[in-house]
């Protein structure tokens, strides 16, 4: 039976993605690749530095015997077949070729610079909305995925923290709101989008989504927020504590008694007790 067509994309250089899901891209065409020789670039993507054989073959086929296990590392370079893709240094270790775009690269790279983004730039944050190869169950890949999982969570919550300093509220909730869906048992995303709801006005929303974490960790570990809802809506004479179920207006974010925090690095976080940043105190 003849083999699949490749299927056309549009034109480029090799390229790798493990961002959600696996493809292979080179000269413009989809390259579909066996179960071992996909696991085999997967692993190259994801760790960039060239990878001996030996311990390289002991992490895609762990428990297997040391001879088999090299067996089929050979069996899968060749397998991929793609000229350029792969590179053997001088030592015979393995790589992805320096021209080879990786998506996970590109998304650590967002990562570092993005602090250094200013508040009113938009940059495209899509490569920081998917894990690595989510589904994928062999150990190598679980320790990554958790490292970037931090990094990029870590990366959305201080953005969102800046949009907001920055009176770009809606855009602060919609980002804070991606982090607590990829981690909903996160306690530093569900704070940085209670304290956008707050400076969005929605008071009402902000403590739905309080007293939906409480009752999430409540049934989950048996253990409390790590922060209080009393702490960001701070009562004051002129503004009581009120857990109104009604969407405030957003003309509430400025009412007395707001106060304004300044995240480390990072600018002002907007929560109940202060103003909003270059309103009159």
């Amino acid at each position: 039976m003849p083999a699949a067509p490749a299927r056309t994309t549009q034109d480029g250089p090799h390229r790798v993605t493990v961002l959600g899901s696996f493809t292979l891209t080179a000269h413009g065409a989809t390259i579909p690749l066996g179960v071992d020789a996909r696991r085999l670039v997967a692993y190259l993507a994801v760790h960039p530095r060239p990878q001996r054989r030996g311990a390289l073959a002991a992490d895609l086929w762990p428990g297997m015997a040391v001879g088999a296990a090299m067996r089929l590392l050979d069996d899968a370079v060749l397998a991929v077949a793609v000229p350029g893709l792969l590179v053997t240094d001088d030592r015979g270790a393995l790589a992805l070729g320096a021209d080879v775009e990786v998506d996970l690269t590109a998304a650590m790279q967002l990562v570092r610079t993005l602090p250094d983004v200013a508040a009113d730039a938009r940059p495209d944050l899509s490569l920081l909305a998917a894990d690595i190869l989510p589904g994928w169950t062999a150990a190598w890949i679980v320790v990554e995925r958790e490292r970037f999982r931090q990094l990029r969570l870590h990366a959305i919550e201080e953005r969102s923290v800046r949009l907001t300093a920055a009176v770009r509220i809606d855009e602060a909730v919609a980002l804070a709101r991606s982090a607590v869906r990829s981690a909903p048992s996160r306690d530093s995303a569900r704070r940085v989008l209670i304290e956008a709801l707050l400076a969005q006005g929605d008071i009402a929303g902000a403590v739905a989504e309080y007293d939906e974490y409480q009752e999430l960790l409540r049934s989950s570990v048996g253990a409390a927020p790590a922060f209080s809802l009393d702490g960001l809506l701070l009562p004051t004479p002129a503004w009581p504590v009120m857990r109104a179920r009604s969407v405030m207006p957003r003309s509430a974010v400025q009412l007395p008694g707001l106060r304004s925090v300044r995240a480390s690095g990072t600018g002002r976080r907007l929560v109940a007790g202060g103003s909003l940043p270059g309103s009159a105190r």
